[in-house]
């Protein structure tokens, strides 16, 4: 039986991109199957009490170096997007329209080349019609759909759930109950799907 991992996600995220784009070839490798878990990273924040590297200066250059590494070594397409940190709230909205209607995959991947590869304002509700009628999803009636009360109780909970889980920023992946945070875990990750689990010995 294939194992699965769980993907939580924000598309501002860009180390979710990057998990976005490893992620088939590590399922590929493990004969697995991946599940992905959209959630606010905003409200994730919120939550826990953590921030955005964004907006600790500390933390912020080595993020940036560390991102410019990743990308030059998994050979990334990658603009820094200069309307970064972008509200993604319409976008989180959106994935979970796309996941109900099955359509989540394509959606996922028009959105994050929105945001990283092509640097577009991804906040602005013109620019995310006009990258999915390219995608060639239904712009309208997604948009539509996002404002529904449902739709924004679902993310809502989604990403309560989330946090619940143990989750505290993005990416996160779980294999079980075992939870591994950051693109660069992935490797842990495929093991993980192999019944290879890493204990330091007692």
């Amino acid at each position: 039986m294939p194992g699965t991992v769980e993907f939580y996600f924000d598309y501002g995220s860009p180390y979710s991109y990057i998990g976005h784009l490893r992620l088939p070839e590590v399922l590929r490798r493990a004969e697995a199957t991946a599940a992905y878990r959209p959630m606010l990273l905003g409200g994730v924040f919120q939550l826990t009490g953590n921030t955005s590297p964004a907006f600790n200066k500390v933390k912020w250059s080595h993020s940036q170096r560390d991102l410019d590494r990743f990308v030059a070594k998994y050979q990334v397409p990658f603009q820094r997007n200069p309307f970064f940190p972008v509200n993604t709230l319409k976008l989180m909205r959106g994935a979970v329209v796309a996941l109900e209607e099955g359509y989540l995959v394509p959606y996922t991947d028009a959105v994050f080349a929105g945001m990283w590869r092509d640097a577009r304002d991804m906040g602005d509700e013109a620019v995310i019609a006009a990258t999915l009628r390219a995608a060639g999803l239904d712009d309208a009636r997604l948009l539509a759909r996002i404002t529904e009360d449902g739709v924004k109780q679902t993310l809502k909970a989604w990403t309560e759930a989330a946090v619940a889980r143990g989750v505290f920023g993005a990416p996160t992946f779980f294999v079980g109950d075992e939870m591994f945070f950051g693109q660069d875990r992935l490797d842990f990750v495929e093991d993980a799907l192999l019944g290879r689990r890493h204990r330091r010995a007692p």
